[in-house]
């Protein structure tokens, strides 16, 4: 084992507050933006990080042993379930209640410097302890970390433990006795990348959805600075094409043309919300110079007459305010991941679509950008009607000024880093494509949704890839990706 123990340190609430990061990719938004299995500290990145595990997102409602996907990954717990009765301590809806066994990562995380863990005893249950391990060989064996907590009282308290193990490493919590406890927000901080990106989280923990009942954040535009696409050429947003002929004009309020210069989009006014969102993404979009900023705001060069989205406009619908561009595509400078949280870039997204299924396909593209590819991507949605944390399909939200999209897709052309890109473009380009429904019950599998472009095209009546030559885009429209 290659960790050394440095401290553990039982605390109040009060005596060493948890700040739990927004930090999913967006996933989510998130949501996310999932997780990887394994891999280093980064030598280079310095930046801190926050994420925080709230327990919210998953379903376990039985004991037996099995595994649970959560918001930053997924989990094995044995003994152990989602508890949401009025006798579980818990911070939101839900927490876990651990009878006699554990639950540990099936993820590594890098860089991790603080673990704090919010906990309690379970209803009238007696007193109990429970114990901290950690594995820096993927799970293969664990060495406790600190003393063992001992569980008194029913009301959250947490308890903070320093870590200064280099490698990647993963954390179990084990019970020692037979009575049950709750556990809740474990947030992990660090330094660098932690490999971990928690997917837009912007369902509140009573399942309210997006931002806050505070006032609304003041409106912005945004700062194009040197690290943008080019407007034209190889790089350049819409490259590919104006699969909907959006132009720049009031006239054309729900096929409005707005150049973010991170991102080009066609917007509709009627609802709130874009038609479609389009992008280059290479190397030098997401090298981690900054962190995920999470400035919700609305865009202040709005047509001044139209309905202006705000920061807190999702807030109570049980939706995310999904990322059409995601935060994790834009990590080269503060202009660019700020570009990214305008609401005008924001669909109302059901909470597992885009905090799993949805975080999933967008690490899988980055993904591909680390193995030497650049992307050109367009996402957008369409319909009316779905179906967000309450469970209930919902056309509309804040006073029906918002529509609710019934389905979410996204097509990425991808090509090996080179030059001239239209040129490069044939029969044999892969080209993915995925559709899927706007729903709380979705799989988390997103390659159970891959279809094509042409489908697509059927779905919403766009025209893609219309700067390519025609027997190109019959070819690569309807033909189905395949998963390495």
């Amino acid at each position: 084992m290659a960790f050394v123990i440095l401290a553990v340190a039982s605390c109040s609430k009060n005596d060493a507050p948890v700040t739990p990061s927004d930090d999913n990719q967006t996933g989510t938004d998130s949501g996310s933006d999932s997780n990887s299995d394994s891999g280093s500290q980064s030598g280079t990145n310095t930046d801190p990080f926050s994420i925080t595990e709230t327990f919210e997102s998953g379903q376990k409602t039985a004991y037996a042993a099995g595994d649970v996907t959560l918001s930053t990954g997924s989990w094995h717990m044995d003994d152990a379930l989602l508890g949401n009765l009025t006798s579980d301590a818990k911070e939101g809806n839900q927490s876990v209640r651990l009878r006699n066994g554990s639950i540990a990562m099936n993820f590594d995380i890098n860089g991790v410097q603080m673990l704090y863990v919010k906990h309690a005893k379970f209803g009238n249950d007696g007193n109990s302890t429970w114990k901290l391990m950690l594995s820096d060989d993927g799970g293969s064996t664990y060495t406790q970390i600190g003393s063992d907590i001992s569980e008194t009282s029913t009301t959250l308290k947490t308890d903070s433990f320093s870590i200064s193990d280099t490698l990647a490493v993963r954390f179990k919590i084990m019970k020692s006795s037979d009575n049950r406890v709750n556990l809740d927000d474990i947030t992990f901080k660090g330094i660098g990348d932690p490999g971990v990106s928690v997917s837009e989280p912007d369902t509140t923990s009573t399942g309210g959805g997006g931002g806050s009942t505070s006032d609304a954040a003041e409106p912005r535009n945004v700062t194009v600075g040197t690290d943008a696409p080019p407007t034209s050429g190889d790089n350049s947003n819409m490259l590919l094409g104006n699969p909907s002929d959006a132009v720049n004009s009031i006239v054309s309020k729900d096929n409005y043309l707005i150049d973010m210069g991170y991102y080009t989009e066609s917007y509709s006014a009627s609802r709130a919300e874009p038609n479609w969102v389009s992008w280059h993404l290479d190397a030098s979009n997401i090298t981690h110079a900054v962190s995920r900023q999470d400035n919700f705001a609305a865009w202040a060069d709005l047509p001044s007459d139209w309905f202006q989205v705000q920061d807190n406009s999702y807030h109570g619908s049980g939706f995310d305010r999904g990322h059409n561009c995601p935060s994790a595509d834009r990590t080269s400078s503060y202009n660019a991941n700020s570009s990214t949280f305008l609401m005008t870039n924001m669909i109302p997204q059901a909470p597992n679509n885009n905090q799993h299924t949805w975080a999933d396909l967008e690490n899988y593209l980055r993904g591909e950008v680390d193995k030497g590819y650049e992307i050109y991507i367009i996402m957008g949605s369409y319909g009316e009607g779905g179906s967000g944390y309450y469970g209930t399909t919902v056309n509309t939200i804040d006073n029906g000024n918002i529509t609710v999209p019934s389905h979410v897709w996204k097509i990425a052309v991808m090509l090996k880093t080179g030059d001239n890109d239209l040129s490069r473009i044939d029969s044999t380009t892969m080209v993915l494509a995925v559709n899927t429904p706007n729903t709380n019950n979705i799989d988390a599998d997103w390659t159970q949704y891959i279809v094509t472009v042409r489908d697509i095209e059927d779905a919403t009546g766009y025209n893609f890839l219309s700067e390519l030559p025609q027997s190109v885009q019959d070819a690569i429209e309807t033909k189905t990706y395949s998963v390495n």
